[in-house]
């Protein structure tokens, strides 16, 4: 194992990829998951994806934009997604979730148009629809090391915010907390995690890596920042097994990626299932 990562600059890149990206998903999916936003992740991925389908779509027709790497126009489409998220949940207060559906149907719409209107692509787009990680070189490194140290500024600088508008946002809007600056802010930031995510377990598979690890700790943490930590060593857990269970067995990393964090979920439940049974009936 270990031998790999020595001799192979292309594992290292993965391995390194991994680690930010099994850091900051759950950071950011603690909050999702307590704010019941976790279906935001899913359309801002399918926001990227038209994105992605767009610089490829560029790649192909303009000269200019073959040296551009396709995950900068997918991160400036998630962007654009999130900032459209907060202008419809502030219009409509009463029924935030609309803002969903909406940018869901036609992240998905757009990128079926590109894609279409490309007639096929000189790359395979399956590896951004469920992950290379195998293939992140070190352009793409450095953006996702990039995106991993923006995403722990936010959190170190905006932590009590953010913890206050999650849990009381009536209260915190009273204490003076700027509810509109901290959520663009920080939907900004789920934008620029999912594109950096895209890489590792993909387009489709972005939003598991957001939330398993948080389903998986809050079965039996008490705190925040217990289900903060659990969360964040989940995902590692399943980054460093899935990225090394996909090399050996051959298998799609983000898709083995999930997995293990769904096996990990699934083993919580059974042994929090045998705890409680064991102690409604102790053995004498």
């Amino acid at each position: 194992m270990f031998d790999l990562l020595i001799q192979y600059e292309w594992m290292r890149n993965a391995l390194y990829a991994g680690v930010i990206i099994g850091f900051i998903s759950p950071l950011v999916g603690v909050y999702l998951v307590v704010r019941r936003l976790s279906l935001i992740a899913d359309a801002l991925a399918h926001v990227t994806l038209s994105g992605v389908a767009a610089g490829l779509l560029l790649q192909k027709e303009v000269a200019w934009f073959q040296g551009v790497n396709p995950l900068y126009t997918g991160m400036f489409f998630s962007l654009a997604g999130s900032m459209f998220v907060e202008k419809v949940r502030s219009l409509y207060r009463s029924y935030q979730e609309l803002a969903i559906p909406i940018l869901l149907s036609g992240g998905i719409g757009l990128g079926v148009v590109l894609i279409s209107a490309a007639d096929g692509f000189n790359v395979d787009i399956a590896g951004y629809l469920f992950g290379s990680i195998l293939a992140v070189d070190e352009g793409e490194l450095t953006l996702i090391a990039g995106i991993g140290i923006l995403v722990v500024l936010f959190f170190l600088f905006f932590y009590k915010e953010m913890f206050a508008l999650s849990f009381d946002e009536e209260h915190a809007v009273l204490t003076g907390i700027s509810r509109k600056i901290i959520n663009l802010l920080f939907m900004l930031v789920v934008a620029l995690v999912i594109a950096a995510s895209i890489r590792v377990v993909g387009i489709l598979l972005v939003s598991a890596l957001m939330t398993i690890p948080v389903a998986a700790s809050l079965q039996f943490t008490n705190s925040f920042r217990q289900t903060l930590i659990w969360s964040v060593v989940f995902s590692q857990l399943a980054v460093f097994s899935g990225l090394f269970a996909a090399y050996y067995l051959d298998w799609a990393s983000g898709g083995t990626i999930v997995l293990v964090s769904v096996a990990i979920l699934l083993l919580i439940l059974a042994v929090k299932r045998i705890v409680r049974i064991f102690r409604r009936n102790p053995v004498s």
